[in-house]
This record gives C-alpha cells, sequence and structure tokens, in this order.
C-alpha cells in the first residue's frame, strides 16, 4: 500500500511537470497570467507579490495529493470554504452579497467591482485573501502571523514561508527545471531500493535511492530551493536537505563534505554542488566508511496536514534522462 501511493504521488506531481516542460510557451502564458494577478491584487494591499504567489501555490501543491480538496481549474488555485467566506452563521452559504457576507462576519469580498463576492470569482478570491493578509501589516512576521491564523499548522507556515522567499529570491515563477543530483561525467549506477530493509539503529525500511559512485564526486541540488538542513545525522551522516516551492523535501546524505559556500538557509540554484559524495554515517559525529561510496537520495512530500517520504527512483531516471538529453 505505501509502495502504491508513493508511485501515486510521483505520478501526480511529475505529470503536471513534464506536461509543462514539454508545453514551455504554454507554461510560459499561464505563469505570465498568474503573475500578473498576483502584482495586480498585492498592490492594491500594499503587500509584495511573492506573498500571495506562496499562498497560491501552497493551495495549489496539497490540492494535487489530498483527496479531500477539490482541485481548482484555471490559473489560480487559492479557494475558501463557504462558511468561511459567508460567515459560519449566515443562512446562505452560496450567496454573494457583500453586505449579507459583512454582516455575519464572513472573509468574502468583492475585488472586481461587479457587486458580488463570489467564492469562485478568482478576482474575489485573489482581493479577498490579500486583504485578509494585509490586515496584519506588511512585514514578513506580521505575514507568518496571518498565516498561522488562516492554517493553524506551523509546518505549512513554514512551506508558505519558503515558497515566498525563493520566489523572492529568482523573482519568477518559472522554478520548474531539475537536474540528476550527480555529474553525468563521472560513473555511478542505482537501482530501486524503496522499501528495502534496514538495520542500523532499529529494523526500519529504505525511504531512498542509493547511488553507487567514487568518494569525492560532486552532489548536485536537483532543484531550486533552500538549505533547510546542514550538518551531522547518526543515520545520514553528513547531510543536506533542500525543500523546494512544491512542497518536497530533498534529503541527500552520507557525504563526504559540504561544499564551502553552502550553509543553513542559503537559496540555490538546479545545478549547483552542495556537496560530495562519501561513506559517512551510522555513528556519532565523523563517523565513515561503515558501507561503500553512495549518495542516499530522498524526498519528502507535505500536503498540509503530514509529511511522508515517497519514492524518488521514477524521478531519478526522468532527471537522468532529461540532463542527458540537454548535454
Amino acid at each position: 500500500m505505501r509502495f502504491l501511493l508513493s508511485t501515486v504521488v510521483v505520478f501526480v506531481l511529475f505529470s503536471s511537470v513534464v506536461s509543462s516542460e514539454n508545453k514551455p510557451q504554454s507554461r510560459e502564458k499561464l505563469l505570465n497570467e498568474r503573475m500578473e494577478y498576483y502584482v495586480q491584487y498585492s498592490a492594491m494591499h500594499f503587500i509584495p507579490w511573492y506573498y500571495l504567489a506562496a499562498v497560491d501555490q501552497f493551495e495549489r501543491n496539497i490540492q494535487l495529493v489530498r483527496d479531500d480538496l477539490p482541485s481548482r481549474e484555471g490559473p489560480i488555485a487559492i479557494q475558501f470554504d463557504k462558511k468561511v467566506w459567508a460567515g459560519k452563521a449566515n443562512p446562505y452559504k452560496e450567496g454573494k452579497s457583500p453586505s449579507m457576507i459583512s454582516f455575519f462576519g464572513g472573509q468574502g469580498k468583492d475585488g472586481n467591482d461587479n457587486g458580488y463576492a463570489d467564492r469562485n470569482d478568482i478576482e474575489d478570491v485573489l482581493f479577498t485573501m490579500a486583504d485578509y493578509l494585509s490586515e496584519y501589516g506588511q512585514a514578513e512576521e506580521d505575514f507568518k502571523v496571518a498565516l498561522m491564523d488562516y492554517y493553524k499548522r506551523e509546518e505549512s507556515v513554514n512551506q508558505i514561508m519558503t515558497i515566498a522567499k525563493i520566489y523572492k529570491h529568482f523573482d519568477t515563477l518559472d522554478l520548474y527545471n531539475y537536474t540528476f543530483p550527480l555529474s553525468l561525467n563521472h560513473n555511478f549506477s542505482y537501482r530501486s531500493t524503496w522499501g528495502d530493509s534496514r538495520g542500523w539503529g532499529g529494523r526500519r525500511m529504505h525511504e531512498g535511492t542509493d547511488l553507487f559512485a567514487s568518494s569525492g564526486v560532486p552532489v548536485l541540488a536537483t532543484t531550486n530551493g533552500i538549505v533547510e538542513v546542514a550538518g551531522w545525522n547518526d543515520f545520514g551522516g553528513w547531510r543536506i536537505g533542500i525543500r523546494d516551492v512544491h512542497n518536497t523535501y530533498h534529503y541527500y546524505a552520507h557525504l563526504s563534505g559540504f561544499s564551502e559556500e553552502i550553509k543553513e538557509g542559503d537559496i540555490v540554484k538546479t545545478g549547483t554542488v552542495i556537496g560530495y559524495v562519501g561513506s559517512s554515517g551510522y555513528g556519532k559525529e565523523g563517523t565513515s566508511g561503515k558501507f561503500p561510496p553512495h549518495l542516499h537520495y530522498g524526498m519528502y512530500r507535505d500536503n498540509g496536514r503530514t509529511e511522508w517520504a515517497f519514492d524518488p527512483y521514477p524521478s531519478l531516471r526522468i532527471w537522468e534522462k532529461q540532463t542527458r538529453n540537454q548535454n
């Protein structure tokens, strides 16, 4: 069942990403449309565009992997619960009267001056979300407080903050480029090792793919993201964790060391050298040589409720093929 779930997640994630890669003009048009909306409605409320964009992307991410949330059609993914939009005590939950919604304490607003506050109208939705965020202030800490009040979950707040910081840094929504984690100029081998048993530290399953290569082979960031952790782990040795805009955490373990420029909090670009293949781990800090040199690569997905591991092997195969075709 767990294998099936991980396979479904990979299919959902990459069916959209890979198809968009094959249609760059369509993707560019869609992302330009989104950006126009973000800039327009964030400017109305004097908040940075990437705050609104981060909330929208987070909503899009969780809709892809949860069956209790409908995937909203169109360029904008944000959607409000009808009770939140209209007000809990409002007997007309599908009503669109701004005055009635306001009377019952609903959040819904008329964002395009057509006389209706329609939660199915993306302009009304964006205006309402931007209005909600701006009520807390324009500073980063204000944004975090607004998100916590809305989502009631610290991990969701942290994920949205990560997305906002990445968008701000790159100043673009087009962050769909990936690469294979090892340089293709070196010899390496890998196969699907997802679910294999592991004994060190207690009986457990292997949550990742092992890529065998010589010690010192450069390890590359597979995606654009923020370095969330960089340091020692008794299981993973010298390891780095990078989180991207798609609610995915990328885990690189058993490194021989890190790139000198890499530290926690850094924003890295796809293809950046972040460390080097090694055999560290399975013991106290500095332990090495208990197994052949290799990179353990793992992927974890957050769905707005919990985070779980899924099989990275299908993604690695796709990225290896794409990377070879680009060279």
